[in-house]
């Protein structure tokens, strides 16, 4: 039997009335009045600590993207030097810093293939002008993924979410759940990962946070969960519908059908959906981030991304390997536990992030 679960406020708890009647104490009990004495002082009060001011994105991404930038950035200040030459023996070492930064066999030949044609074409000697003109080769490399998703075409918007076990498949969703809803759309999750229990638990709780609804079943199969879940939408006159898939790995071919199978069933319930096929990937996993991307994209044709994480890895060159290999949109990235610390990706600011000091 399907469920469906949508928190609702808790009644404040009454507060008793307070007793009114009292008695005067009798005369032989008053005790004498006191002789005159100089009040005491009061204590001073305690001046309580400001809150701490809550960061903007940019600085929050400056942030976040600490490990990458101590890996990437400041082996390229060390080697961008003033007043070495621009060589070959320059260019090895940039290849080696870059490639084990997880940037990638493929993309480190790729920028540094820029960063030759502009050296020749402007004629750059200095090393201390590479860096520069790297920051803008890798955002070149970049542009292709930034590209913001639009969720107002159609309604129900239906975006399906898929991703290996803790990618953040589900706190992605709760998180999304939280932005669409603050750009004015209602909101409905399905708990598709109908394998795991916790999964669905940890759904229920993000829909109590968002107070949305949230669609489940106990036991059961997960197309059929999400299914549900669309005409429940439809007939609620929802605009986004969140749709969580099981977790599981690539190599798992027997699984990869059952996902399959759940972007068929969507096809059936509305002609065009999903809409949205976001893969969720971990930027821990560096260059399997890259292996996921194919393999899903070739199961499911994914049409957006979403690199979770970013605070907690020195591997977010990766996005690079991902924008070489397989350049689909990055839809949004993440760089904290926060509701508010999922964004549009921005090539430009990411780069700028990773660079700055």
């Amino acid at each position: 039997m399907f469920s469906f679960f949508k928190s609702k406020p808790k009644p404040a708890p009454e507060t008793p009335a307070a007793d009114t009647a009292t008695s005067a104490p009798p005369a032989e009990d008053v005790a004498p009045a006191a002789p005159d004495t100089p009040p005491a002082e009061a204590p001073a009060p305690v001046a309580e600590a400001a809150p701490a001011p809550r960061l903007g994105w940019a600085q929050r991404l400056k942030a976040g993207l600490a490990k990458t930038r101590d890996r990437l950035g400041g082996q390229l200040a060390g080697l961008f030097g003033v007043g070495r030459k621009i060589d070959a023996e320059l260019y090895e070492e940039l290849e080696t810093i870059l490639i084990t930064a997880d940037i990638g066999v493929d993309a480190t030949e790729h920028l540094l293939d820029i960063l030759q044609k502009k050296v020749r074409r402007e004629g750059l000697t200095d090393a201390s002008q590479l860096q520069a003109a790297l920051k803008d080769a890798l955002v070149e490399v970049l542009m292709p993924l930034e590209a913001p998703l639009d969720v107002t075409p159609h309604k129900p918007f239906i975006l399906m979410l898929a991703g290996v076990n803790g990618a953040g498949k589900t706190t992605t969703i709760g998180k999304l759940a939280k932005l669409y809803q603050s750009q004015g759309l209602s909101v409905l999750l399905a708990a598709g990962d109908t394998f795991r229990a916790a999964a669905r638990e940890q759904l229920q709780v993000w829909g109590e946070r968002n107070n949305v609804v949230v669609v489940s079943q106990e036991k059961g199969d997960s197309a059929a969960v999400i299914f549900d879940a669309i005409q429940a939408a439809r007939a609620r006159g929802i605009d986004v519908v969140l749709a969580d898939t099981a977790g599981r790995l690539p190599t798992q071919l027997h699984l990869m059908e059952e996902i399959r199978k759940v972007k068929r069933v969507i096809e059936k319930a509305i002609p065009g959906a999903p809409h949205e096929v976001l893969l969720v990937l971990d930027a821990n996993t560096g260059q399997n981030a890259v292996t996921q991307v194919k393999a899903f994209d070739d199961a499911l044709g994914v049409t957006g991304l979403v690199l979770t994480k970013l605070d907690g890895t020195a591997k977010g060159g990766a996005i690079a390997a991902i924008a070489q290999a397989r350049p689909i949109p990055v839809r949004y990235i993440g760089v904290g536990e926060g509701l508010d610390d999922l964004r549009p990706f921005d090539a430009r600011d990411f780069v700028e992030a990773v660079f700055s000091a």
